[in-house]
């Protein structure tokens, strides 16, 4: 029988607790074998039989574990992840994958002559309505599709500026915290725009870093949809989670995936409600043909993640989520703070990708 991949998790706040370290130890083939926590007592109360480093040369130090997660706070992804490659281990990083498209080109360049696994954390496309979202715009049903909106909202009235996410220093802000899975889905499902027009800004007062963004994109060539991307910390009553218009037919689905929750209750993803909509969020199809009928929100699993990533580091499947994808994302980032700025909409040119 194969050894399992041991794997270090660096960080051990809300990413690195219930988005890593709790489905690394479910997913068959890995085992969680370290958790850098520099200080503070949580993880090893959480995981009494994995061992806690204090830093991040100390899990190094450790030659048998070949695959690092970085799950630390934005600003240091990029240092931490070039640290580990440079130490010729496979790397997982959280969003967003860098800061800058620059330095996103650098690690994919340190990782392709290491021959390593990179492989940004994009879980998303893991959550159960998106899987459903793209089978339904699969099974034909709302024609040929003019616009595809999706929000990720929250309420936060108050700013928090000692949490690092709302300081407004580098990596803060909703674009860089919830930007990447909006538009990591919309590439996965049209790919690269042609041009894009963003409003990015602060709603709150006293706030500090952006907390609201509306990110337009444009696909005039080939398959003509308008791609509506939105997040605001000032939702007290959300927008639908997905909202398509077809010249067929609609399709709405309100609420988030459950396995965020799920996890953070301590649900095991061997319960069989694990990852299961309520039948009571499951989305509505209104077509001319059809009628209105429910659609059963399809079973997320971020095990599928870190499953492949297995698989890629062992040479059996191709990576799926790749650098190069996450690179786009981060390009994006910066085409819409740029747009944002200048109050127009850019052409978008990718030919820098590495």
């Amino acid at each position: 029988m194969q050894e399992p991949i041991r794997v270090g998790v660096v960080g051990f706040g809300l990413a690195g607790r219930f988005f890593h370290a709790a489905v690394v130890s479910a997913t068959r083939g890995l085992e969680l074998a370290c958790i850098v926590e520099r200080s503070g007592d949580e993880a090893a109360k959480s995981w009494p039989g994995v061992k806690v480093a204090r830093s991040v040369e100390e899990l190094l130090g450790d030659a048998g574990i070949q695959l690092v997660v970085i799950a630390t706070p934005s600003y240091s992804h990029y240092d931490l992840a070039r640290q580990c490659l440079r130490a010729q281990r496979h790397v997982v990083v959280d969003k967003p994958f860098a800061l800058k498209s620059e330095e996103a080109a650098e690690l994919i360049r340190m990782a392709r002559e290491r021959r390593l696994v990179l492989a940004p954390f994009q879980n998303r496309r893991w959550d159960g309505d998106y899987q459903t979202v793209r089978q339904v715009i699969a099974s034909g049903e709302l024609g040929r599709l003019v616009t595809y909106e999706a929000h990720f909202d929250r309420f936060r009235p108050q700013p928090r500026p000692e949490v690092w996410r709302e300081s407004g220093g580098a990596g803060s802000g909703i674009l860089f915290d919830l930007g990447p899975h909006l538009i990591d889905q919309a590439l996965g499902l049209f790919g690269p725009p042609t041009s894009l027009y963003a409003d990015v800004r602060i709603d709150r007062e006293n706030g500090a870093a952006d907390d609201a963004f509306d990110l337009r994109l444009e696909y005039m060539s080939g398959r003509r949809v308008t791609v509506l991307l939105r997040s605001t910390l000032t939702a007290c009553i959300p927008g639908p989670r997905f909202l398509l218009h077809g010249t067929r037919g609609s399709f709405v689905k309100w609420g988030l995936d459950p396995q965020e929750d799920q996890l953070r209750a301590g649900m095991s993803y061997d319960a069989p409600e694990m990852g299961q909509d309520a039948e009571s969020a499951w989305g509505e199809l209104r077509s001319v043909e059809g009628g209105v009928r429910k659609v059963p929100t399809l079973r997320g699993d971020y095990r599928g993640f870190y499953e492949n990533v297995r698989d890629a580091m062992e040479g059996k499947a191709e990576l799926t989520v790749k650098p190069e994808q996450a690179w786009r994302t981060t390009r994006l980032i910066e085409l819409a703070r740029e747009s944002s700025g200048q109050g127009q909409r850019l052409k978008v040119d990718l030919s820098g990708q590495p």
